[in-house]
């Protein structure tokens, strides 16, 4: 059955709720709801049955499409993990807190002109929703910072958590055993058992949780009872190890059914239908060429160019879909409402009556009414930045700044150099750059970018950043280009 058919039978031909409330489409209630954000990490944009995947099994996300609202065109605004975190706690892009790749260490962090950690004085959703009564949690992972002297997560104003790649274990100071080898296989229940553990406590209440998965992101060492829907797809059988498809499923597969295990304790509480539910993830699939997913990189970008690192669509344009019954239609699908992170926190604070300290000083905007059912376009441009190499082919490895703006998405470097301009909604493999046919057009988004890069933290950027050159044949190796992998192999930091 095709995507769209699938979610057609589940009511796409029910009117959109179009009236606008503190509830979306809905009407506003005397209890504020309750809301989860389930991210997982380096998940694809095609890497779910209900957004076209032939093969991954998740009927518990394709549920939670079929009971609320698909959006093709979401937009995540870092590639990669620590900065899509960041503008989805902040409403900020990550660049104006000089958080341009993921946290690693001190070290590592400083030659790439970053801090240790988001600066905990920034306001966020969490600390937001925590000041209005809401009870608060993270569980998973966290990857804004755990360096010298970062803050626990109670200072960003969660109450309850367990956590990796943070400061501390979490709440009740007992961690999880990551050096288990199946730890990563293991680690969606145990994220959704903490979860369920919070909701049951705070049932009478209204709640706010992080879900933050750990994966798919590399390395992926699922167990033999998780690979074994997926057997077929075994190299051979007298081969010892496991494809990559095998592995990267069943990791997929496994997150999903912990999904369901959550959605199945709502049901039984009683509190699905004044739950917001909603599901995404940080930046596109891994690449091969990455030394710890070189067993597993098997993610779809779906249809896009790019993936992880890169401002190609298949880099930052991510699933996305939200649940809220009554107030976000069932079985919808907005292939034209363009919406991204930095929209999460007005959004969500709008749709349960907060007004933001400094509304004007976000990134996002408000797009509650788009969720609710109205399609319109964005107030907003919105804007990247990449300083670093990109891994892989040559055709994923982007300019350094990208903006998109109503269908058009210009691409560029600081320098003005590689120039792409592309009508996305007619062109979304960005193979037919318009920059030469569309003057005017390109001019204009290259004045905007560039001048939203300027005020931006200045800092390294990597030598090969914004190049697209490959060695050919007798020719010199291009300027910051790097020998294969496997030429020099490096320990991947945990969480990169």
């Amino acid at each position: 059955m095709k995507r769209r058919d699938f979610l057609k039978t589940a009511g796409l031909g029910a009117a959109a709720l179009a009236l606008r409330s503190n509830g979306f489409g809905g009407p506003t209630s005397s209890r504020k709801p309750n809301i989860i954000f389930i991210l997982a990490d380096d998940l694809g944009w095609g890497d779910l049955g209900c957004y076209g995947h032939p093969i991954i099994r998740t009927p518990n996300l394709d549920r939670l499409a079929k009971e609320g609202t698909l959006f093709t065109q979401f937009y995540v605004n870092g590639s990669v993990c620590s900065p899509s975190r960041t503008a989805f706690m902040t409403g900020h892009y990550p660049a104006r807190h000089r958080v341009h790749g993921h946290f690693a260490t001190p070290e590592q962090n400083a030659a790439r002109g970053m801090p240790n950690f988001l600066d905990p004085s920034v306001p966020t959703i969490t600390k937001l929703l925590q000041d209005n009564g809401y009870a608060t949690a993270h569980f998973g992972k966290w990857h804004l910072g755990n360096g010298p002297g970062a803050s626990p997560l109670s200072e960003y104003g969660i109450r309850d958590y367990r956590a990796v790649n943070a400061p501390d274990v979490g709440t009740f100071g007992v961690p999880w055993d990551e050096k288990d080898p199946y730890f990563r296989a293991k680690s969606s229940a145990l994220i959704v058992d903490e979860t369920i553990r919070f909701i049951e406590a705070n049932r009478d209440k209204p709640f706010y949780v992080n879900v933050w998965s750990l994966v798919p992101h590399a390395p992926l060492h699922p167990t033999d009872e998780q690979m074994k829907p997926y057997a077929r797809l075994s190299p051979a059988p007298n081969i010892p190890y496991k494809g990559a498809m095998q592995v990267f499923y069943a990791s997929v597969t496994d997150l999903d059914t912990q999904v369901g295990r959550l959605l199945a304790k709502l049901d039984e509480l009683g509190l699905a239908d004044n739950t917001m539910i909603l599901f995404s993830s940080d930046n596109g699939p891994e690449d091969i060429h990455i030394a710890n997913a070189s067993h597993s990189a098997a993610g779809s970008a779906g249809p896009f160019r790019g993936r992880k690192r890169s401002l190609y669509e298949g880099g930052i344009r991510m699933p996305f879909i939200v649940r809220w019954p009554g107030h976000v239609s069932a079985g919808r699908i907005d292939d034209s409402s363009v919406v991204t992170a930095v929209d999460f926190l007005p959004t969500l604070c709008n749709s349960v009556g907060i007004q933001p300290a400094d509304p004007a000083n976000l990134d996002g905007e408000d797009v509650g009414d788009i969720l609710g059912g109205t399609s319109r376009s964005r107030t907003k441009p919105i804007l990247w930045e990449w300083r670093f190499n990109i891994a892989g082919d040559v055709i994923n490895r982007s300019p350094m700044l990208a903006i998109r703006d109503g269908d058009w998405k210009l691409l560029v470097n600081p320098d003005g150099s590689r120039k792409e301009l592309y009508d996305i909604p007619r062109d979304p493999m960005q193979l037919n750059n318009q920059a030469d046919r569309r003057p005017e057009i390109a001019e204009r988004l290259e004045q905007r970018v560039l001048a939203w890069q300027k005020t931006l933290p200045p800092g390294p950027v990597d030598p090969g950043a914004g190049r697209n050159d490959y060695p050919w044949p007798g020719k010199p190796r291009p300027a910051g280009a790097k020998k294969p992998v496997a030429a020099k192999a490096k320990k991947p930091k945990k969480g990169a």
